[in-house]
């Protein structure tokens, strides 16, 4: 989602000079504001590389159960895979993961180039389909991702020979769901139901079996195929 963000440095007359791609990392914000205030500590600091600015990061900052997403936990799907098995999943467990994003610049411009290419997508929402199963390409899900907050600080008052650092930080919450081991069965190819009647002395007699098979019977999940109906009672057995 923020990988692909450049910031534009133009002249006076507004022509681009270059165009720079803002590396993104995952690290904690305090340790990119502890290697910058690093910078201005002395000589020996000053000699060492400086943090190349604009630069993000991000960090997840919480992960909650989301109670009001659970469904029903027996719920589950069937995909049918290559080897005429069915593969059995459960329903996901709702989680609200929170991450935050820092923006690091030396100047306002700047900032606000990476910020101006990010607040757009979210109003405050964003959808993103993702693939859950690494294993069934075909199978996406929709995670909304929303901006809860943004704030900035700015270090301008300090003297002038230290170096000024403005930091923007945007909070983001996405519901996602956590999924189980996945559990396979051979796919279904018969299934025999018998109807009795109860009659009002609670007695059982049988009346017919019914059973219904995919024609032909080797069929894959994935080809055209029809249903044999055979019914069997005390008296007859009719094939449809």
């Amino acid at each position: 989602m923020f990988d692909d963000i450049h910031i534009l440095r133009t002249n006076s007359a507004g022509k681009v000079l270059s165009q720079v791609k803002v590396p993104l990392s995952y690290a904690p914000a305090r340790s990119f504001i502890e290697r910058l205030e690093e910078m201005s500590q002395g000589e020996s600091a000053e000699r060492r590389v400086a943090l190349k600015l604009p630069r993000m990061s991000f960090e997840i900052v919480s992960i909650a159960y989301d109670a009001q997403r659970q469904l029903p936990k027996l719920n589950y799907f069937t995909v049918a895979d290559d080897n005429y098995r069915a593969d059995k999943y459960y329903v996901g467990v709702p989680y609200t993961l929170s991450f935050q994003l820092s923006v690091y610049a030396r100047s306002q411009d700047d900032a606000l180039q990476v910020v101006e290419q990010i607040l757009p997508y979210f109003a405050p929402q964003y959808t993103l389909s993702v693939k859950p199963f690494s294993d069934q390409p075909d199978i996406k899900e929709d995670i909304p991702i929303s901006l809860t907050s943004i704030d900035f600080q700015d270090d301008f008052e300090g003297p002038v020979e230290q170096r000024r650092t403005i930091i923007y930080n945007m909070t983001f919450d996405m519901r996602v769901n956590f999924y189980g081991p996945e559990n396979d069965a051979p796919i279904v190819r018969e299934v025999n139901t018998n109807l009795n009647l109860i009659d009002n002395d609670d007695r059982t007699s049988f009346v017919e079996n019914v059973q219904v098979t995919p024609s032909p019977i080797d069929v894959s999940p994935d080809s055209d195929y029809g249903f044999s109906v055979l019914i069997n009672d005390n008296d007859f057995t009719s094939e449809t």
